[in-house]
C-alpha cells in the first residue's frame, strides 16, 4: 500500500508545473493527498443488501434525457464508442472454438435461434438500438431504473417498425434485483438433459425448449459505462452475473481509477474541455482492471478474460489504446464456461 502511494505520489509530481496549477485551482475536486490514498479499492469488499439504483445517479442521468440522441450533445462520446463496443464483442465471439453463426436477417419466429441481448444500464437506447440492428442477433432487452431516460429509448424505438413492432427490441424500466431470477447453471443442466441438446438452443417458439433458453439467461450481456456509477460493484455483479447464459458472455466498458484517469476523466473532460458534463464520475468509484479479474477468478465457471485498452482523441474518436486498461478507459470480458 506504502508503495503505491510513493509510486502515485512520483506520477503526480512528474506532471507540468502549468498541469499541477491548474489541479491545485480546482478546489471543488478532492485533495491530491485523497487521490493518493485511494489508489488500491477492493471490489470483494462486503456486498450491500442495498438496491442497486442510486437516486443521485439516476438524477443526473433524467437531466440528460431530451438530449440523449443527439450525436454532437452530452452524450456524443457514447454515440462515438459504439462501433468499438461492436468490434470488441465481434472480437469475443470469433475467439471461441465454436464461434456462432451469424445470419443477417432473423424474422421473428424464426426456427434458428440468434443472439439474445441484455443491456444493463440501457440508457436512451445507444447501444440497445445498434444491437438490435446486428447480423445474427434475435433480440435485445434493455433495462435501466431512470423511466425518463427509458421514455426516450422507446420513443425514438418506435420510429423503425422492423425493431418495435416485431418485439426485436424491448425496454424494462426496473433494477437488476427485479429482473427474472435465473436458473444455476446446474438446473439448466439437469433441463438440458431432459429436453435434448438441440431443441434446447435452437428454438425461439413455443416448444420445451424455450423455457430453457429463456431461463438460463442471455447470449450477450452488457454493461456499458455503468459499474463506475454503482456503489457496491460486487453485489451488484452478483446479481447480474447469472443472467449470462452458459457459454455466453458478459462484456463492459469501465474506467480504471488512476491519477492519470482523474486527470482526463475529470479535470480535462468534465472542467476544462467540458465534453462531459460536470459530476458525471465520481473518481472514487472506478474500477481497476485487476480488481475486475479477481472478482471473477473467485467465481468457479468463467473462462477466456479479456481487455481492450481505450483511448478519446478529440477530433478523431475512441481507438484502441494498448495497456490503457492500466490508467484509463477500457473494455472487457469474459466468458460463462459452455455446458459439457
Amino acid at each position: 500500500m506504502a508503495a503505491t502511494r510513493t509510486k502515485a505520489t512520483a506520477n503526480l509530481l512528474q506532471l507540468p508545473t502549468t498541469l499541477r496549477t491548474l489541479l491545485a485551482q480546482q478546489s471543488y475536486q478532492r485533495p491530491l493527498a485523497s487521490i493518493v490514498q485511494q489508489s488500491t479499492r477492493s471490489l470483494s469488499s462486503t456486498p450491500s443488501n442495498a438496491s442497486s439504483v442510486d437516486p443521485t445517479e439516476v438524477s443526473h442521468f433524467n437531466a440528460l434525457a431530451s438530449s440523449w440522441w443527439d450525436p454532437h450533445g452530452p452524450s456524443r462520446l457514447l454515440h462515438l464508442m459504439n462501433p468499438l463496443r461492436h468490434r470488441f464483442i465481434n472480437l469475443c465471439l470469433t475467439s471461441q472454438a465454436d464461434p456462432p453463426r451469424l445470419m443477417p436477417n432473423l424474422p421473428l419466429g424464426s426456427k434458428e435461434a440468434g443472439l439474445r441481448y441484455l443491456d444493463v444500464g440501457c440508457g436512451g437506447g445507444i447501444f440497445a438500438e445498434s444491437a438490435a440492428r446486428m447480423p445474427g442477433v434475435s433480440s435485445v432487452t434493455g433495462v435501466d431504473p431512470s423511466s425518463e431516460v427509458l421514455a426516450i429509448a422507446k420513443e425514438h424505438a418506435r420510429r423503425d417498425p422492423n425493431l418495435w413492432e416485431t418485439g426485436r427490441l424491448s425496454y424494462l424500466n426496473c433494477g437488476i434485483e427485479d429482473l427474472p431470477k435465473m436458473k444455476t447453471q446446474a438446473d439448466v443442466g439437469v433441463e438440458v438433459a431432459k429436453v435434448g441438446l438441440s431443441s434446447a438452443v435452437a428454438t425461439n417458439t413455443g416448444d420445451a425448449g424455450k423455457d430453457v433458453q429463456n431461463d438460463q439467461g442471455y447470449d450477450i450481456v452488457s454493461l456499458w459505462e455503468v459499474l463506475e456509477h454503482v456503489s457496491s460493484p460486487h453485489a451488484f455483479l452478483d446479481i447480474l452475473t447469472p443472467h449470462v447464459a452458459p457459454g455466453g458472455w458478459f462484456v463492459m466498458s469501465t474506467i480504471a481509477r488512476t491519477w492519470t484517469s482523474w486527470v482526463t476523466t475529470k479535470l480535462f473532460a468534465e472542467d476544462i474541455l467540458r465534453i462531459v458534463p460536470r459530476g458525471t464520475h465520481d473518481w472514487a468509484k472506478y474500477i481497476n482492471e485487476p480488481e475486475v479479474r479477481k472478482y471473477f477468478e473467485a467465481k468457479p465457471g468463467w473462462e477466456s478474460p479479456r481487455a481492450m485498452g481505450v483511448l478519446y482523441v478529440p477530433g478523431v474518436g475512441w481507438r484502441e489504446a494498448r495497456g490503457g486498461e492500466d490508467w484509463g478507459n477500457y473494455l472487457w470480458a469474459i466468458r460463462k464456461s459452455p455446458l459439457k
